[in-house]
């Protein structure tokens, strides 16, 4: 048994593009950024950021370009697809891209309405502060968990 499915949870680096196939079906293409932060052998803060390009078909290829922008974030669940071609230099060019089977939106820049999304910007109001969850203090005895 073969799977390729790929999950990706990040920012988007650039405004989606939206075409047209010669069939008429809509393409929207845009990049997602994922970040991963560790800690390595000598306890120092490591940070390392992936680029993902990603392509959407159909209907919610229109969505996608309509209400995403750059700096949204949005869930992205498909497949990888790799596609070659001969550049005019003669080298072989490759691209790996992810082909969107669903796209979830994330949160809305500062709460902003679906028709008015945009980057944030340095004249918005400051971000609400998020509720924490207090979590107890006790200890969980593993054997307690009826399952």
């Amino acid at each position: 048994m073969y799977l390729n499915k790929a999950i990706v949870i990040g920012n988007l680096t650039r405004d989606p593009e939206e075409r047209q196939l010669p069939s008429g079906a809509a393409v929207t293409s845009f990049s997602v950024a994922t970040n991963r932060v560790w800690k390595d052998k000598n306890g120092a803060k490591q940070e390392d950021t992936q680029y993902h390009n990603i392509v959407v078909f159909g209907p919610q290829a229109r969505n996608c370009a309509q209400y995403l922008r750059k700096g949204s974030s949005a869930l992205i669940e498909g497949r990888m697809q790799t596609r070659s071609w001969d550049a005019p230099d003669g080298s072989k060019k490759y691209r790996t891209e992810i082909i969107a089977d669903r796209v979830q939106f994330g949160t809305r820049p500062s709460g902003a309405p679906a028709d008015q999304v945009s980057s944030a910007t340095s004249t918005e109001a400051p971000k609400p502060e998020l509720d924490t969850i207090d979590y107890p203090d006790e200890e969980i005895n593993p054997e307690d968990i009826p399952f």
